[in-house]
């Protein structure tokens, strides 16, 4: 890994030091994060930039495909650069039509670990994220059991590091006092703040917060004043999403997925724009 790491480096404990500009890997499965890519070989190119660029924070999951995105990770990359840290989670299966169900049982999470350490061709793994909740937000609802389940596997030492995925505070207080949690990954971005107290809990706890849909969910309006901005600073509404992100808090992680070289050198560029103050409050308005 050559470049330094975009949007700098956020360090979460003495073996896991995260670039803050990382790189979403769900996008390289086929159409609805299933099956094999569309271009197998842009695919494995967009990994491999992703690492000349100074990333060094791939987030993936066993289930993307399922296991196509892994397997794809794996040859495009392994061995693996000493400083690459790969955060996965599990929590879901995919049947073959496609859906996503909830899969929290004790064996089924067993079963997923082993399959992520296989399919990324790892002794251990950085960090695992319990996904629990949906997309649509989180349900509150004891994670005790299927948590308890990736503290065990951590103490066998099979996981570095555990993090938790769209959940409520009182979930991750919950998971706390299980075991360490270092992320946070819930639905967050210029427009969606119903997290915002989260964001900030987290920075005051040195808990990484990885928002997914960075870059989804706008109305037209949100989106009229993301393009003004944009004009204004002579980039993208998505450049200017990405930074947002990354000055609304220290400890905010960005993850943007994409298949596409432009896309991606695009999305890393966001982490050198420095959004000036009023361009700021403009945008904070849009999420209020």
């Amino acid at each position: 890994m050559s470049a330094t790491p975009p949007g700098g480096v956020l360090t979460l404990a003495d073996d896991l030091s995260l670039s803050r500009m990382g790189y979403g890997a769900m996008q390289l499965a086929g159409p609805g994060v299933f099956g094999p890519p569309r271009d197998r070989d842009e695919a494995i190119a967009v990994l491999q930039e992703a690492i000349e660029l100074g990333v060094s924070h791939i987030d993936t999951s066993d289930y993307y495909g399922p296991f196509t995105v892994n397997e794809l990770i794996k040859d495009a990359l392994h061995p693996y650069p000493e400083a690459l840290r790969i955060v996965t989670k599990v929590g879901a299966r995919r049947p073959a039509d496609g859906s996503w169900a909830v899969s929290l049982g004790r064996e089924d999470l067993i079963k997923a670990v082993h399959e992520n350490l296989e399919h990324l061709g790892l002794d251990v793994l950085d960090v695992v994220n319990l996904r629990v909740g949906s997309v649509g937000g989180p349900v509150e609802e004891s994670l005790a059991e299927p948590f308890s389940v990736l503290a065990e596997l951590h103490e066998v030492g099979l996981i570095r590091h555990l993090g938790v995925s769209s959940v409520t505070s009182a979930q991750l207080t919950e998971a706390q006092s299980i075991a360490p949690v270092v992320t946070v990954q819930n639905l967050f971005n210029v427009a969606n703040r119903q997290d915002d107290e989260l964001v900030d809990r987290c920075a005051r706890e040195g808990i990484a917060f990885a928002p997914f849909f960075p870059l989804g969910g706008f109305t037209p309006l949100q989106s009229d004043v993301l393009d003004g901005v944009a004009a204004r600073l002579e980039t993208s509404a998505q450049q200017v999403a990405l930074a947002w992100l990354l000055q609304r808090s220290p400890t905010i992680v960005v993850i943007p997925g994409t298949s596409s070289l432009a896309h991606l050198r695009e999305n890393v560029a966001a982490a050198s724009l420095e959004l000036p103050a009023d361009a700021i409050a403009e945008l904070d308005a849009i999420g209020a």
